[in-house]
């Protein structure tokens, strides 16, 4: 260069950014309130549930109505709230990772939002800064920039003017030295936009409890209606009270509906995003709860997943002898070793940014004695930067009083190798242990010494006399806790594969020492001449996927899920976008993830701690569990209701229940109760089963059997009741109010009995829950205010029932609750 350019006038700068539009990736639309509420809106229960309120305004039954809409209000608000919520914390990780830059306008530097910048802006960039669009160098010294956020490699890229490393793209972290560069690249236009466009290719499917929920909804509706008409029709014409069969019908429909089952879901998928959020995990899509729990294969990327995305001294070699260094190790080495770790720091630079250098100094400041280290009035009096013809890092020091110079020299084995005139067989030794190294996934640096006389420096390092130290391998160490982790998912069934873009090697020996099962590796460069058939049978049984391009991690993905499987996939570069959004289960990394990624995801790690991962399964498969004690008692209970509202009409009696009463059960009672099941700690083999086969239904035959079987032995309770009482001479209003007891005592009897599918009640019992007895109290009080408060129980129609009349409802519920006990040793669990 002959000299700084003055960059693009700020005129020029703001035409261009109306031509372009602002230097920002494509993104979703801001899922603000209104948005949320009309997806909430969406839900077929909800939208029945409100249709049931406008019904009884137009019946003119405004008391009934207003408690039928609060219901549905009610709902609406809680999925509203924990939906917002958690689009409120990504705005805010975005807000966190929103990067500036300084530019060149008119000749002066100005820092800028990244959003401002635009094509030929001029950046200045230095070690710490984050790129905010695709550029090409004008100027470098020492840059090199971590691209693993892109290409998922984890080593830094050496970055000059010309030739191939000559561009610098946008996300991309600079790690070292400092330069100018023009832009050649925003927003959609950038490598990060390309794949980012590829998302909106994508469809997210849904999931398969919602598919079985509306099958189920559309069933019982269809069911509902015909019953409801034909008893409609049976009593006018039998009866001749066609505004009473009108009623009936209303309420043998609305019994049927399960009009409970979006707040049991609501519920549920509330308090199980709070649960996974207190383990660092957000749940940006509440779906994906469900889906957790039968995960089979879990994808996980390496840089920064399963390792911590920074280096660390893993081994010297100094004389032919090998030392490994363990994490974290302090203590002083063999002088061999200290002599090789010294230098190795004289040659890094005296504040470090790079993962490599830090690694050295923080080794160094555990393992060097206080003399063995740069001394305070020592001073760097010369650099001899990286370059193409000789990748290596030279470092003059001065020593006061001395006019010798200590020359420090690291970078890569062969070119230090070059500067030592090594023989051939010392040569041959130190390529031998290079090898060794690389073959277990380190990253290798030569080191070497020397020294200069003088004050006028020679041209290139070349001119310097050095002896040859050793060979330092660096490590970007597993995280402590992954090897459990990957431990636990072998228990769970849950097949862990790494899927990364780094080297083979290095792929492997991340994969030891993490303890994934040995698999055999598949290599990007094989995936291309696969058919898709032949990459599904491949992928069945290989856990490491290496030197794997965007498209690709998207194509396994795909081709997991038409084996079957149900795909968790975890990452938090811009390249795992796309994967995330195909898979079932999308994790990205929330601290040092793209927002790309994060957009693309239904779950966001907070702290980028493996370990929630698999939390986050446990409590998925617990939630699920839970689920369906919820759904299978609810379904026991609309049997229950349901008979309790038609058989009366069949035998000739007054009506027992009329619409209130069934919601006032549905979304009261039922409703507390479910919190009492979303608060049942996991079975104790949550995490010793398969995953739940996702082809298995919510609904199975099974569950429906007990659960059927469950609400008629609560209803032939109800009715023994409803029968013995009118038989006795009581009112019509009397019966009404002991039946209605008996069966919301019967439905807390089932609550006590569905705690679990397997153990007997008094084992339950002794099985902390500290929301059972809220639940139950919460019912308890609600069933007392609907019977004796004096509003109310004329709303209901209600005559309080007596101290007797008590008596044989509790009596109900004790049938109940034996019956259901039989049920467990009659019907197995699944």
């Amino acid at each position: 260069m002959t000299g700084r350019p003055s960059g693009l006038t700020e005129a020029e700068a703001a035409r261009r950014l109306a031509e372009d539009g602002p230097n920002d990736l494509a993104r979703q639309k801001p899922r603000d309130l209104p948005r949320i509420l009309l997806e909430v809106l969406r839900e077929p229960m909800l939208q029945l549930l409100l249709a049931a309120g406008v019904v009884y305004l137009l019946l003119g039954d405004l008391g009934e109505a207003i408690m039928l809409l609060c219901f549905a209000l009610f709902d609406i608000g809680l999925v509203t709230v924990q939906e917002s919520r958690s689009e409120r914390t990504l705005a805010a990780l975005k807000e966190l990772t929103s990067p500036h830059a300084i530019v060149l306008r008119d000749g002066v530097e100005r820092r800028i939002g990244s959003r401002e910048v635009v094509r030929g802006d001029v950046l200045l960039v230095t070690e710490g800064d984050r790129v905010p669009a695709d550029a090409a160098l004008l100027e470098s010294n020492d840059l090199a920039a971590d691209e693993s956020l892109l290409t998922g490699e984890s080593v830094a890229v050496p970055k000059g003017v010309g030739g191939e490393h000559a561009l610098i793209f946008a996300g991309t972290m600079l790690v070292s030295g400092r330069g100018l560069a023009e832009v050649t690249a925003t927003g959609a236009r950038s490598e990060i936009g390309k794949i980012g466009r590829s998302l909106a290719q994508i469809e997210t499917a849904d999931t398969p409890l919602h598919r079985q929920t509306r099958r189920l909804v559309a069933y019982l509706a269809v069911l509902g209606i015909a019953l409801s008409a034909a008893l409609t029709l049976l009593y006018g014409f039998l009866r001749g009270g066609w505004l009473e069969g009108v009623l009936a019908g209303i309420t043998l429909a609305m019994s049927l509906l399960p009009e409970e089952f979006p707040v049991v879901l609501a519920v549920f998928f509330v308090f199980g995003a709070w649960r996974i959020a207190q383990q660092g995990v957000l749940t940006r899509r509440s779906a994906a709860i469900e889906t957790l729990g039968s995960a089979t294969v879990l994808c996980t990327d390496k840089t920064g997943t399963l390792t911590w995305n920074r280096m660390a001294v893993a081994r010297l070699f100094a004389e032919g002898v090998v030392r490994e260094i363990a994490p974290g190790e302090t203590g002083p080495l063999h002088a061999r070793h200290e002599r090789l770790l010294r230098y190795a720091v004289l040659a890094s630079e005296t504040t470090p940014f790079d993962p490599m250098e830090t690694a050295f100094h923080e080794l160094g400041a555990r393992c060097l004695a206080a003399a063995d280290r740069v001394s305070a009035d020592w001073r760097l009096v010369h650099e001899f930067g990286l370059a193409p013809e000789l990748p290596a890092m030279t470092h003059v020091w001065a020593m006061p009083g001395n006019a010798t110079h200590v020359v420090a020299v690291k970078g890569a084995p062969e070119a230090v190798m070059s500067l030592c005139r090594l023989d051939p067989e010392a040569a041959a030794a130190a390529r031998a242990g290079a090898d060794a190294m690389a073959a277990d996934g380190l990253r290798v640096l030569g080191v070497a010494a020397g020294t200069w006389n003088g004050a006028s420096w020679p041209q290139s390092p070349r001119d310097i006399d050095f002896e040859f130290l050793g060979l330092a391998g660096l490590a970007d160490p597993v995280r402590p806790d992954v090897p459990a982790a990957i431990a636990r998912c072998r228990e769970a069934g849950i097949r862990v594969v790494m899927v990364t873009g780094d080297h083979p090697l290095t792929a492997a020996a991340i994969a030891r020492q993490a303890g994934l099962a040995d698999g055999g590796i598949v290599t990007g460069a094989e995936m291309r001449g696969m058919s898709d058939a032949e990459l599904a049978a491949r992928a069945s049984r290989t856990t490491i996927f290496a030197r794997v391009t965007p498209d690709q991690k998207l194509r396994l993905v795909e081709a997991l899920k038409a084996d079957g499987e149900v795909v968790g996939m975890t990452g938090d570069g811009v390249n795992d976008a796309p994967s995330l959004k195909a898979a079932h289960i999308g994790i990205a990394m929330g601290k040092r993830g793209t927002d790309v990624a994060r957009e693309a995801a239904a779950l966001v790690l907070l702290e980028d701690d493996f370990t929630a991962i698999v939390s986050a399964i446990h409590l998925g498969r617990r939630i699920y569990e839970n689920l369906r004690k919820a759904m299978s008692y609810v379904m026991g209970v609309h049997v229950a209701i349901a008979g309790t509202a038609l058989l009366p009409i069949l035998f000739g009696w007054p009506p027992i229940l009329f619409p209130v009463h069934v919601v006032f059960i549905e979304m009261i009672v039922d409703s507390a109760c479910s919190i009492v099941f979303e608060a049942e700690p996991a079975e104790k083999d949550a995490m010793t089963r398969p995953p739940r086969d996702p082809r298995e239904p919510l609904f199975g035959r099974t569950m429906i059997v007990r659960s059927s079987a469950q609400g008629f032995g609560a209803l032939v309770a109800v009715i023994a009741v409803a029968a013995l009482v009118r038989a006795w001479g009581f009112d019509e209003e009397s019966v009404r109010g002991v039946a209605f007891t008996a069966l919301v005592l019967s439905n807390i009897g089932c609550i006590l009995a569905n705690r679990s599918t397997e153990r007997p009640l008094l084992a339950t019992l002794a099985s902390p829950n500290p929301w059972l007895w809220w639940g139950v109290g919460i019912s308890l009080a609600a069933l007392a205010l609907a019977l004796y408060a004096p509003g109310l129980s004329a709303l209901f129609r209600f005559e309080p029932p007596t101290a007797g009349e008590l008596a044989f409802a509790i009596a109900a519920a004790l049938m109940t609750v034996a019956w259901s006990e039989l049920l467990k040793r009659a019907v197995p669990p699944r």
